[in-house]
């Protein structure tokens, strides 16, 4: 048993900074804000039937869902609550582990009443330690599975690892939670879901409900088998610095609605349309030089929102006509004429140099050629809000606002974002709870 990361679990009084504290507002208030806006999809509307229908509020476990006037069990709730996030690719992630760590995070914690009881600072340690199981937890499994698997499969360890912080769960009972969370844990393979995008995406709805049953089971006694990518010796390496290194300073915020891959490519498209005065109905074709993974991003006509975010020719489109990517572009446009059209010009061609820089680094340049024979090229692109290029203050508030309007007025976008922002300030979480 390695009781290091058992007491950075259950430590009462972590020593983080107050830029980490920072740091985890930004992420909670993005991740909030991507959880409003994704009520409106079809698979969030798909969970909440199930979730009302077989995972029903009880005597001793109701809580409320989300964003939403319905009730659950907890199991139901952080279900419900990570598949509604995961439908809407808006959320943080972070390179090394090539998937979403926020996703589970917030979700884990509104599904358990005991939150409200917790500080603002308290909620705050929670979710940095959410971050930073989660990121080492996901860089040992692609650094010992075969198979590259969704978010969910490393997820249900950050979940098991919450519930046992916020439930005061032993550090014994703990121990058996995170074996049993990853023994259960989704390994579903994500490149199935890059290649024909599904409803399924990264697997974080199972992960969660995997790692919250987890946890309930163990504090009755169910045993797990130990959690390999924590406890073994061949990832002691990786969990050797933590504590010490953050990598809650290493997670990104996305600035578009799909998949991260895309964004490289949408920068780089974006970069020539701001240089250069085009008229992109006279665009002949964009060659995106990306690397592997990007390019399977390939869907050129996307029947449904799922295959809209995991397409880079769309997102590229997209971009091309908004300067920007909308929700409403990947979910009510997708038989717009003109984006249809521009997609089909679109074509992914791999890139060996890019290639090499992968997962740590996500590269792309474009190529547009115009049909008077014009010809423009971009410089190497990579996505924005990663650390060494991270959305400003202003963008990450804009961001939420321009989401969460979606569904809440302004005054309660507002009540929302101030009190994310001051939450360390009070005495208890229920005054964010109470908003959601």
């Amino acid at each position: 048993m390695n009781h290091a990361i058992l007491d950075f679990i259950h430590d009462k009084n972590p020593d983080f900074s107050d830029e980490l504290y920072s740091q985890a507002k930004r992420h909670l208030i993005d991740t909030l804000g991507v959880a409003i806006a994704a009520r409106k999809t079809k698979t969030s509307e798909i969970l909440l039937k199930l979730v009302k229908s077989q995972f029903g509020s009880t005597d001793t476990s109701s809580v409320k869902l989300i964003f939403t006037n319905q009730k659950a069990s907890e199991c139901g709730a952080v279900l419900y609550g990570a598949g509604s996030i995961d439908s809407l690719d808006a959320h943080d992630g972070q390179v090394l582990t090539k998937g979403h760590i926020g996703v589970v995070i917030i979700p884990a914690l509104f599904a358990m009443p005991e939150t409200a009881n917790l500080s603002g600072k308290e909620l705050l340690d929670a979710i940095i330690i959410g971050y930073e199981i989660g990121t080492r937890a996901g860089i040992a499994l692609h650094a010992t599975a075969c198979d590259y698997h969704t978010s969910g499969a490393w997820n249900a360890l950050v979940v098991a690892a919450i519930v046992a912080r916020v439930k005061k769960m032993s550090s014994a009972h703990t121990y058996e939670a995170l074996g049993l969370a990853e023994y259960h844990g989704p390994r579903s393979q994500m490149m199935r879901c890059i290649d024909d995008p599904i409803m399924a995406k990264d697997g974080s709805c199972w992960g969660a409900l995997s790692g919250f049953s987890a946890a309930i089971l163990a504090c009755d006694g169910f045993i797990g088998a130990p959690a390999v990518t924590m406890f073994k010796e061949e990832v002691e390496g990786i969990w050797a610095d933590l504590g010490t290194r953050f990598y809650t300073f290493e997670q990104y915020i996305k600035a578009y609605p799909v998949c991260r891959w895309a964004q490289p490519a949408v920068e780089g498209a974006l970069y020539i349309k701001s240089e250069n005065e085009i008229d992109i109905t006279q665009i002949k074709y964009i060659d995106v030089h990306t690397f592997h993974e990007a390019k399977r991003l390939h869907t050129k006509v996307p029947k449904d929102s799922d295959q809209a975010q995991y397409s880079l020719p769309f997102s590229v489109a997209c971009a091309m006509r908004d300067n920007t990517i909308t929700v409403k572009a990947i979910t009510d446009d997708l038989n717009d004429p003109f984006l249809l059209e521009l997609s089909g010009k679109i074509n992914c061609i791999e890139n060996d140099e890019y290639n090499n820089f992968f997962p740590a680094e996500r590269w792309a340049h474009v190529i547009i050629e115009m049909n008077d024979g014009r010809v423009f090229k971009s410089p190497p692109s990579i996505a924005r809000g990663n650390p060494e290029n991270p959305l400003t203050e202003d963008e990450i508030e804009s961001k939420f606002f321009e989401l969460a309007l979606s569904l809440k007025t302004q005054q309660e976008c507002r009540d929302i974002f101030d009190t994310v922002m001051n939450i360390e300030k009070h005495s208890s979480s229920k005054v964010l709870t109470d908003l959601l």
